[in-house]
């Protein structure tokens, strides 16, 4: 499985796909990039249902060896687009299921990279997973909590996933990274602490970043990465619906995935939102992160 060479054929021509890969049909063939094109579970601005469209197309510029990681991970991987979940539009838990029926087919066979759509599709994820590989730790790339209980008396919104993800016995340690911003109630920061989630904020990776990357590095057994691009600063990504200032940069956010030394077995970068971004910095360096995620597994099988 090989990308369209560039300099035989224009980055800027063919279909895409992600990084200009083959597309598969069988999920068998390689590490399968899927997406999620679904944001009706959004609490303030919906355009994350383009977010597979604009990942795609930020990831035109990805080539195949990656220096820091000292990787070709696409051809390591065997890698290839499956293309899209048939969501439904208006119905979230209906979506849900819908992506729990293809994903649980892919999380089986291969590590599946992900582009959302908002949160609440990681909660379908994270069941798939749980059928194939049983309860699995959880890195969670956030500025938001996302352990609400309900959205105007809704159970499932973005920003509840992770609470029904803990009651349905999914998870083990749970690791968010990036927290900032109000919230509702200083209950909301104790609520996490009898979760038992263990929750690193911005002010960590800023100051402290050896440490965030010795905790994440510190998880045992399988992890699933959950990315919400609105843990970076909307300076570097502002195309994303519930943006929080004062974030992590993009090559903070980069460097943190380039560290990692985890037996990943799936990685989503979700609330990418094409129709608020600029110049498509978001939709890139989303692409760039499910690039890096790639490389990780690929230097992990390698060794």
């Amino acid at each position: 499985m090989r990308q369209i060479d560039a300099l035989k054929s224009p980055r800027f021509s063919q279909i895409s796909t992600f990084a200009r890969l083959p597309r598969c049909s069988d999920p068998s063939e390689g590490a399968v990039f899927v997406g999620v094109p679904f944001d009706d579970a959004t609490t303030y601005r919906p355009g994350a249902r383009f977010g597979p469209l604009g990942i795609r197309d930020g990831s035109r510029l990805l080539r195949p060896y990656n220096p820091f990681l000292e990787v070709y991970p696409f051809d390591e991987l065997n890698a290839c687009d499956g293309g899209d979940v048939d969501t439904v539009p208006g119905y979230t838990e209906d979506t849900l299921r819908a992506t729990e029926t293809l994903m649980d087919q892919v999380f089986r066979v291969t590590i599946p990279f992900l582009a959302g759509g908002d949160h609440s599709i990681t909660l379908a994820l994270l069941r798939s997973a749980h059928r194939a590989h049983g309860r699995v730790n959880l890195i969670h790339f956030d500025s938001h909590y996302d352990f609400w209980d309900s959205h105007w008396g809704k159970k499932y919104t973005h920003g509840t996933w992770l609470k029904r993800a803990i009651e349905e016995g999914l998870v083990g340690k749970v690791v968010q990274v990036g927290i900032r911003g109000s919230v509702y109630s200083h209950q909301d920061k104790d609520d996490g602490a009898s979760l038992g989630i263990t929750s690193l904020d911005v002010r960590k990776v800023k100051y402290q970043y050896q440490s965030v990357v010795e905790t994440l590095n510190s998880l045992q057994g399988k992890v699933y990465i959950s990315f919400d691009i609105d843990s970076v600063d909307p300076a570097f990504a502002p195309g994303t619906g519930t943006p929080e200032v004062g974030g992590m940069t993009s090559f903070e956010a980069l460097e943190i995935i380039r560290s990692l030394k985890l037996d990943l077995i799936g990685f989503d970068v979700v609330e990418v939102a094409p129709p608020y971004d600029v110049s498509e910095l978001t939709s890139m360096l989303a692409a760039n992160l499910i690039y890096e995620a790639m490389s990780v597994v690929a230097k992990r099988r390698r060794r």
